[in-house]
């Protein structure tokens, strides 16, 4: 066997086990049940928030997931709503001058951050659904408020022939 096919074989086997264990996403559901339900369903959230009626968990599903999901709890910890917030409707609402924080509260947080040379910060990168093998960005200085932001090629898709996404970039 290759190590391409040991590769391909062991990584079903992840994402079996894994699917054993806790769901990826949530559903509709969910909605209407505690916080210890969802908990026991996804597994341990990769950020609590306090909200100001109630609490957030956060389950970005990166780096190489495609969905951040914000669930949200009333007071009594009773799941209200949830949401898939990767999408490029957010990625607007992402502007130069915010904090770290303001982007986190937008689109989550990033699992893949890489730091910029001469610590002149760091740029934050989100893969999520589209067409294109593309991924959003968000470059943040040392004291981490928003430079820039906006689309860019993941290192997987490669810059250097016709392959990537089949558009040639």
């Amino acid at each position: 066997m290759s190590r391409l096919s040991h590769k391909i074989v062991l990584l079903a086997f992840l994402s079996t086990m894994i699917a054993a264990c806790s769901s990826y996403g949530p559903s509709q559901k969910l909605v209407g049940k505690s916080r210890a339900e969802v908990v026991a369903s996804m597994g341990p959230p990769t950020q609590q928030k306090s909200l100001q009626d109630g609490t957030r968990l956060v389950y970005a599903r990166g780096p190489y997931g495609l969905h951040t999901y914000m669930i949200d709890f009333d007071r009594s910890d009773v799941l209200r709503q949830w949401k898939q917030v990767l999408h490029e409707k957010n990625f607007e609402n992402i502007n130069p001058g915010m904090s770290g924080q303001e982007v986190e509260a937008v689109i989550g947080p990033s699992l893949e951050k890489t730091l910029l040379g001469r610590s002149r910060g760091e740029v934050w990168s989100y893969r999520f659904e589209n067409s294109l093998c593309i991924w959003f960005q968000v470059e943040l200085d040392k004291q981490l408020i928003v430079r820039s932001a906006g689309y860019g090629i993941p290192p997987e898709c490669g810059r250097d022939d016709d392959r990537v996404a089949g558009i040639g970039l």
